[in-house]
C-alpha cells in the first residue's frame, strides 16, 4: 500500500492502542472490519474494554458516535427516530434516533426484542433506512459495533441467522495478562482521572479516503475460488445443518484485502484468507443438534475445513 495509508493506519491504530492496552491483534482485526465497511460482532465478557475500543475508534477516526444500551423495553423508533408534529408551524417534523451517526454502538444487542434488533438490518446492510415511507441515507461513514455477554441468557433474545450475517466479522478481546494488567492500572493513576483522554487523528474524509483504498488490493482469481471452496464446503459437511450464504464469500474476500492493507500490501495472500475465515464464516454457519452443547464446535468446523481444502499456489513471489 502506498506510504499516506500506512502512515494514516498507523496513527489510527497507536491512537487506540494507547488506551484498550495490549491488544493490538484485536484492534487491528476490529480495524479491518472499518476499511472492508464490515459490521462487527464483539462477543466478550463485561468489563474488556468492548465499549472503550468503540469510543476510542470514533475519536481516533474523527467521527460522529453514539451508544444505545439495548433492553427489552427498547423500541424501533428509540433508534430510528420518529415524526414529532411542530405546532410552530403546523407540520411533523423528522427527529433522527442515535441511528443516525457514523460508528453506532450496540452495546447488548441480544438484550432487545427482535422487533427492535431488526430496525438495524436494513441499515447494516444498505446504509440506508426506510422510515415513513422515506428512505434516508446514513453517514458517511457508517459503522456499527455490536456486542453481547457469552455467559448470561436470561431475559435475552438470541440474534436470528438474517441478523448475524450482517456482522462481517465475530470478534473477542479476551481478558488481559497479568503483566498488562498491572500496566493498565499503572496509567490509570499516572493519569489521575478515570477516562483517558484522547485527540482525533483523523478527519472523517480520510477515513473515507482509507476505505476506498481497500479497492486497490488485488486478489487472484485462484484465492477467489480458494474463498469460494471454503465457503462451498460449509454447505457439504454433515457436521453443519446450514452453511454460510454467499455473502460469507464477500465477507471473507474483503477481509482478506483490508489485512492485506494492513501489513503494507497491495494483494491478498492465502494466509489472509485463512486468517479470517473462523471470524467471518464461524458465526454463519448451523450446526446439527447433535453439536449444539459444544460452545467452539463452529470454530472447530471451520478450521477443519480449512485443512481439508487444498490452498493454492500463488505465480507470484511473496517477500
Amino acid at each position: 500500500m502506498n506510504t499516506r495509508f500506512n502512515e494514516l493506519k498507523e496513527r489510527v491504530l497507536t491512537c487506540v492502542e494507547s488506551v484498550v492496552i495490549g491488544k493490538r491483534p484485536v484492534i487491528e482485526d476490529v480495524f479491518c472490519a472499518f476499511l472492508a465497511q464490515g459490521n462487527v460482532l464483539l462477543e466478550d465478557y463485561p468489563g474488556v474494554a468492548k465499549t472503550l475500543m468503540a469510543k476510542s475508534f470514533a475519536k481516533a477516526l474523527g467521527v460522529d458516535f453514539k451508544r444505545i444500551q439495548f433492553t427489552p423495553d427498547l423500541l424501533p423508533g428509540d433508534i430510528s427516530g420518529a415524526s414529532i408534529f411542530n405546532r410552530n408551524t403546523s407540520e411533523f417534523e423528522f427527529l433522527p434516533g442515535p441511528l443516525f451517526s457514523n460508528i453506532l454502538l450496540a452495546d447488548e444487542i441480544n438484550r432487545a426484542s427482535p422487533k427492535t434488533q431488526s430496525a438495524l438490518l436494513e441499515a447494516m446492510g444498505e446504509k440506508q433506512v426506510t422510515l415513513e415511507g422515506v428512505t434516508r441515507e446514513m453517514a458517511k461513514p457508517f459503522w456499527v459495533i455490536a456486542t453481547q455477554n457469552p455467559i448470561e441468557f436470561e431475559s435475552t433474545f438470541p440474534l436470528p441467522e438474517a441478523q448475524m450475517d450482517r456482522f462481517v466479522v465475530r470478534l473477542s478481546i479476551g481478558y488481559p495478562s497479568a503483566e498488562l494488567e498491572c500496566q493498565l492500572l499503572s496509567e490509570r493513576v499516572q493519569r489521575k482521572a478515570e477516562n483517558a483522554t484522547l485527540t482525533s487523528v483523523l478527519s472523517a474524509g480520510e477515513a473515507l479516503w482509507m476505505q476506498h483504498q481497500i479497492e486497490n488490493v488485488t486478489i487472484d482469481s485462484s484465492l477467489q475460488r480458494y474463498i469460494v471452496d471454503i465457503v462451498q464446503m460449509t454447505r457439504a459437511r454433515p457436521q453443519i445443518s446450514v452453511g454460510s450464504s454467499p455473502r460469507g464469500s464477500l465477507a471473507l474476500m474483503a477481509m482478506a484485502r483490508a489485512r492485506a492493507a494492513i501489513n503494507g500490501r497491495d494483494y491478498v495472500i492465502p494466509d489472509d484468507i485463512k486468517y479470517f475465515a473462523a471470524s467471518v464464516l464461524a458465526h454463519r454457519i448451523v450446526l446439527i443438534p447433535e453439536l449444539w452443547l459444544s460452545s467452539n464446535e463452529s470454530l472447530l468446523q471451520i478450521q477443519k475445513i480449512l485443512d481439508l481444502v487444498r490452498v493454492p499456489m500463488l505465480d507470484v513471489e511473496v517477500a
